[in-house]
């Protein structure tokens, strides 16, 4: 049997996948700790529960008491915290919950893992060398670059523009104060914009596959030109293993897709596939998409899913590029995505046309009795 995993977050959209990664392709245990708010869906690691190896607790990061028995019920040897408020439109409209969460949580965390540590220094437990503080961070802590810049680095300063991303920051910096002042043995990793499969349908990717589907306008921030890298979601949660079992204690790790995109061309690149399969797959039979699938004339489409596609008032501080030299995870760790942009679009947009019961328990607030919101 492998090491025990305790992971915050983990019925969230990055955080499923890495507990499906763990459990389908390791023999680790993992202990799912997750407060289930409106991006929690535990639709996202059905059979889950049938895993001796799995445990699931509903609890907040920012409990104190809630964390510390946690710990000592489950004595992890990796903690990897993913548990975050992460949508940046919510945090302009409502910064306080970000602030709660990504700081006063994570330092909750911390002082948890920190007690346990030190315990298992003072019984002379064989796990105190071996234990690790994963903090699972966001490239945009850094900013924003322009046109000509080098990608960031490890090295970059840091310079948020919103309220989510500088509460971000401010836990990068807790977590590092934590391995300095206090020694705890601490990893950060900062990744590029994430999509695949279960991503909560307020993101860019699965809100237009969606809004797409139902005839609805596409709605694109500005002139579309935000430049992001993107990377698939089971890319990342192979890297995060990665460098939770081989990483060197104290380090960021950048993880990036290697794959620059503007949001006009990801959302173009959505509708050609779109086009491509609801107008030749079985989707159609199954309804899905049919008003275009519907619309020809002597064999050709009529109606592109391009045609969809709004430009609308950007939003404030909207950073303008973003892009990851992620060559230190490569050379010191030896990982590289496996998937293309291409290659895990495709995927994407296969997943949630095969997937339509998962995407509509979101839309009509069934997984959780919660109604979806419409964002970017």
């Amino acid at each position: 049997m492998g090491k025990t995993f305790l992971i915050t977050g983990g019925a969230g959209f990055i955080g499923s996948a890495l507990v499906r990664e763990l459990l389908e392709n390791t023999d680790h245990r993992v202990v799912n700790v997750d407060k289930l708010t409106y991006a929690g869906n535990l639709e996202s690691l059905a059979g889950a529960d049938n895993d001796e190896r799995y445990c699931f607790l509903q609890a907040d990061i920012c409990d104190a008491k809630a964390m510390q028995q946690a710990f000592d019920q489950h004595r992890p040897d990796v903690v990897m915290h993913l548990a975050a408020e992460s949508h940046v439109d919510r945090s302009i409209d409502g910064p306080a919950a970000f602030v709660q969460t990504n700081l006063v949580g994570t330092s909750v965390l911390l002082e948890t893992a920190r007690a346990y540590w030190t315990a298992l220094h003072e019984s002379g437990s064989a796990k105190a060398a071996t234990f690790r503080f994963h903090h699972v961070s966001t490239d945009e802590v850094y900013g924003d670059l322009e046109p000509g810049d080098a990608s960031f680095s490890e090295r970059t300063p840091y310079a948020p523009s919103s309220p989510y991303s500088a509460s971000k920051a401010g836990s990068d910096h807790l977590v590092r104060a934590w391995q300095r002042t206090f020694g705890l043995p601490t990893l950060i990793t900062n990744c590029s914009n994430n999509y695949g499969p279960y991503q909560f349908p307020e993101k860019l990717v699965p809100l237009m596959i969606l809004n797409a589907l139902a005839g609805k306008p596409l709605p694109v921030y500005g002139d579309g030109q935000q430049v992001r890298d993107w990377l698939h979601v089971e890319d990342h949660a192979r890297a995060l293993i990665k460098v939770a079992t081989e990483g060197r204690v104290g380090e960021t790790y950048n993880i990036g897709g290697h794959n620059e995109k503007t949001n006009l061309e990801v959302v173009e690149s959505i509708c050609d596939l779109l086009q491509r399969r609801v107008t030749t797959s079985e989707a159609v039979s199954a309804n899905v998409g049919a008003p275009f699938a519907a619309r020809k004339a002597d064999g050709k489409v009529l109606n592109h899913y391009r045609e969809l596609i709004t430009l609308v008032k950007d939003r404030p501080g909207h950073d303008r590029r973003y892009a990851i030299d992620a060559s230190k995870i490569a050379r010191e760790l030896g990982w590289m995505p496996a998937e293309t942009f291409e290659s895990g679009l495709a995927k994407t947009v296969d997943w949630y046309l095969a997937n339509r019961e998962w995407w509509q328990h979101v839309q009509d607030g069934s997984y959780q009795g919660e109604r979806l919101g419409i964002g970017t």
